[in-house]
């Protein structure tokens, strides 16, 4: 028979053995691709000042977001060209392989992305305090039913590495042959798709000009950066895209890492020849604008930072949580 002493100890070395299990139960799953699946729920009211708060800290963020980012494209096979290579390469024709495969790509996937396009100008709309305000029910009405009108994606060699709609004619998606073979994953796909959709989602009628002027202050608060007039429109048309690809990847679940799927929604703004015009913001600064806006996506992006100690039995350090928007 065992006394006292030995139940004592087996009883300590079981919670040893337990406090091992659950540390390296902890660091799985806070860097593995099971995080992927669930983003923090928005709980309770936020107030207006807690959602413009943009700290230091966060600054941080959105910059080693932006290293991760275009450091998973060079490591990534399915990693996207960036936009000034693109303009580069010489024009595509319609049956090159690579762009055949963009194109049913993006075919696949456009019925997917535009409910996905929806359903974030939604989100937008009432984290902005728009909706039924600003952006009443009658123009999400609208918006969706542009959106869903969407049927076709046409190949265009002139377009080269460009994607476009028409406004006058909302049916169909124009995408060149180098940006078609140029975005390899679904998740590029999905982000540029989103742009569009958005786009016609916002109509002849200017219909989310509210909501694009009030992301614009957002992201000129928090950069810097001017971001006026149409500026405004694209910007918030690459965030509806973001956020669709991040949606779509939290519907699709993988076993490749978090931060390599999320960074393929924003590869193709990696370029080396970072020029701005009137209506865009550089590449880089583009990126720097919607992680600036999604703190949340960032974060996930640069990945958590951790150190460990087996002496200690893991003191694990993680980047503090910050607000999604």
């Amino acid at each position: 028979m065992k006394g006292p002493d030995w139940n004592r100890g087996k009883a300590a070395q079981a919670r040893r053995v337990s406090s091992w299990a659950l540390i390296a139960t902890v660091i799985f799953f806070t860097n593995g691709s099971f995080a992927q699946t669930t983003r923090p729920a928005k709980t309770g009211a936020h107030s207006r000042a807690s959602r413009d708060a943009f700290s230091p800290a966060d600054r941080r963020v959105v910059e080693r977001a932006i290293g991760a980012t275009c450091t998973e494209r060079i490591r990534d096979p399915q990693g996207s060209m960036p936009i000034d290579e693109m303009q580069s390469r010489p024009s595509l024709p319609v049956n090159n392989p690579d762009a055949l495969a963009g194109a049913r790509r993006a075919e696949r996937l456009l019925p997917a992305t535009r409910k996905l396009v929806i359903n974030a100008i939604v989100e937008l709309a009432k984290d902005y305090d728009l909706y039924d305000a600003g952006i009443s029910r009658a123009r999400i009405t609208g918006a969706t039913a542009r959106v869903d009108a969407v049927k076709r994606v046409k190949a265009d060699v002139d377009a080269r590495d460009n994607a476009s709609v028409a406004l006058r004619e909302p049916r169909t998606i124009e995408f060149g042959t180098i940006f078609l073979a140029g975005l390899k994953s679904d998740e590029a796909m999905i982000s540029v798709l989103a742009h569009e959709l958005t786009h016609i989602a916002s109509g002849q009628s200017d219909s989310l000009r509210p909501l694009f002027r009030a992301i614009a202050h957002r992201a000129a608060t928090r950069t810097g950066l001017r971001i006026q007039g149409q500026r405004a429109e694209e910007l918030s048309c690459d965030l509806v895209g973001v956020i669709a690809a991040r949606e779509f990847i939290r519907q699709n679940a993988s076993w490749e890492p978090l931060p390599r799927r999320i960074a393929r929604s924003l590869e193709h703004n990696c370029v080396d020849d970072d020029a701005s015009d009137e209506d865009h913001l550089s590449p880089r600064n583009t990126i720097r604008a919607l992680f600036s806006l999604d703190v949340l996506l960032a974060n996930e992006t640069a990945g958590p930072n951790i150190s460990f100690n087996p002496d200690r039995f893991g003191m694990i350090e993680l980047t503090p949580a910050t607000s999604r928007f």
